[in-house]
């Protein structure tokens, strides 16, 4: 059996924003980031909407790139104080997945983030509060999936919690918000959605459903990613649908080696997680065709790449993900990203075996060992 997870409402397209004074609630509390939502805007349009909406607000933020075990307990405290009966991520990935953390713990408090990293184990939610996420970034999808990832700094460990509870109630998927985005995040962020997609369309986990989503955003950035990136207006708003599509999609069908490695090496090295993505993408591609070259043809074939066998289409998709990159200004290898040898060397092992246990291996088409996973690493090292 199959089984396919969104939030209830998606509201996408201009100005979908004001779709908060139609929420239904008495206290808000808004997670946030840095002060970039304060800077233009953004959260003062939201705390207007929602006063609009007769719902009083309290503002939790400073959640950091990273989000960590502490700042989502400190929101926990803020939220047990004020009791809120909707909770608003607003920004990237890191804003929002600390806020579905903090809401797993605000109504559950009794519950460990040793439980809550079991995959599907967490108890129901909804009790006290409804959850809402606007997303300000094309590229992450976690407005739309039942993921949140959280790292407790003390101990050195990252809890990947994974749960269809935590997919937001409402999602704002406002393509104002990201007219301003700077071109690098605009590059990282779309070769994340590229990730998901390309990912989510292999998995063992794809199903109807996810391929019609993931294929419908691969398209859509071969259209615009470029163009959002040199500042288009209208491909911007056409990405942060269709890193939406691709969230949808990998919430379902989950991904594979290629966030392994970025998971296990971005804080690490640091390596901005799209960025990994994006270096990692045409390594991990050659390394699974052998089990799913047919797929990856066909992704190329959707996209009007020309090619007589299977291996020429997935060549041509490998060469579509370096053209992108190389347009847009993203390293082809971890050296020339600017990591010491001796540090990747010093870490491969670790790396290598952390990679291959981390839950995103499980749902990779092709089965990898530590020994295959240190020469995929060794691959986009030295290229």
């Amino acid at each position: 059996m199959a089984r396919f997870t969104i939030p209830r409402d998606v509201y996408f397209g201009q100005g979908t924003i004001e779709e908060l004074k139609n929420i239904k609630g008495t206290k808000a509390v808004i997670v946030i980031g840095g002060g970039s939502v304060k800077n233009n805007g953004t959260l003062s349009t939201v705390e207007s909407h929602l006063k609009a909406a007769g719902i009083d607000t309290r503002l939790i933020e400073g959640v950091e790139a990273d989000p960590s075990v502490a700042t989502v307990m400190a929101g926990v405290e803020v939220m047990k104080e004020f009791q809120p009966d909707v909770i608003v991520g607003l920004g990237g990935g890191s804003p929002i997945d600390a806020a579905k953390a903090m809401w797993i713990f605000y109504e559950n408090p009794e519950f460990t983030f040793e439980e809550a990293a079991v995959p599907f184990n967490l108890p129901e939610l909804r009790k006290k509060a409804i959850f809402v996420a606007i997303t300000t970034t094309s590229g992450t999808g976690t407005e739309v999936t039942a993921f949140s990832i959280i790292s407790d700094n003390e101990n050195n460990v990252k809890y990947p919690i994974a749960d269809f509870n935590i997919t937001p109630d409402i999602a704002i998927v406002d393509t104002d918000l990201v007219q301003t985005m700077p071109a690098s995040l605009i590059a990282h962020t779309g070769m994340d959605a590229l990730a998901h997609s390309l990912e989510a369309f292999v998995s063992t986990m794809a199903n109807e459903i996810t391929d019609a989503l993931a294929m419908k955003s691969i398209e859509m950035i071969q259209d615009s990613l470029v163009a959002s990136y040199e500042g288009s207006k209208e491909a911007r708003a056409a990405m942060h649908i269709s890193q939406c599509l691709a969230g949808m999609s990998f919430s379902n069908a989950i991904l594979g080696i290629v966030h392994s490695m970025a998971h296990k090496t971005g804080r690490l090295f640091g390596i901005p997680h799209g960025c990994a993505n994006a270096i990692y993408l045409p390594a991990a591609i050659r390394f699974n065709a052998q089990v799913c070259g047919k797929k990856y043809a066909a992704i190329s074939k959707q996209l009007g790449f020309e090619f007589n066998t299977t291996e020429q289409g997935v060549e041509a998709l490998v060469a579509f993900v370096s053209s992108l990159n190389n347009t847009m200004n993203i390293p082809a290898t971890l050296k020339e990203f600017g990591i010491e040898e001796s540090l990747f060397l010093e870490h491969l092992d670790f790396i290598a075996e952390n990679a291959v246990a981390d839950p995103c291996t499980g749902t990779n088409p092709r089965e990898i060992s530590v020994d295959q996973m240190k020469e995929l690493f060794k691959t986009v090292y030295y290229g």
